[in-house]
């Protein structure tokens, strides 16, 4: 993994750039296209942070965070906020190079920054989904689903 990774807000500059990103063949039904995932932000900015993941001046991915979400409002005895990994795709030629795990640690700590202590993130269970990639990292499945989808939490420490 190379020492020039950062992350980057999507702009007008990098928009076209993060659009062309695309996971591999066998991963398209369990993550949405980066476009799908800009138009997600642009609808909901008070929740949504779009990152471009840079290696150098290449574009290597994009992670999306959520901040402060209820994820059952229609149940008012659910007033807990969570944060965490909305979004991540790697480009298909970039995987296994330690982008994932790079991002996923930096929305960690910009989750742990706005004072939260717990990061959440929801996968498609499957044969080339990413669920141990979450748990190599920490993740644990939390018992509940969100759609066809796993729930999974990792607890960051003090903010």
């Amino acid at each position: 993994m190379s020492s020039s990774l950062r992350l980057e807000k999507i702009t007008a500059d990098n928009v076209e750039a993060a659009c062309r990103l695309h996971v591999r063949p066998d991963q398209d039904g369990l993550v949405k296209p980066v476009a799908w995932s800009l138009a997600q932000a642009y609808a909901t900015p008070d929740i949504a942070w779009p990152r471009l993941i840079l290696d150098g001046e290449r574009p290597v991915g994009f992670v999306m965070a959520f901040f402060d979400v209820r994820f059952y409002p229609d149940d008012p005895d659910d007033t807990r906020l969570r944060s965490g990994l909305w979004r991540l795709n790697i480009a298909a030629g970039q995987q296994g190079r330690g982008y994932g795990r790079f991002a996923v640690e930096a929305v960690c700590e910009e989750i742990r920054r706005r004072g939260h202590t717990r990061a959440t993130v929801s996968w498609v269970p499957g044969e080339h989904g990413p669920e141990q990639f979450y748990f190599k990292l920490g993740f644990r499945p939390t018992g509940e689903t969100s759609g066809d989808q796993v729930v999974g939490e990792l607890e960051l420490g003090d903010a």
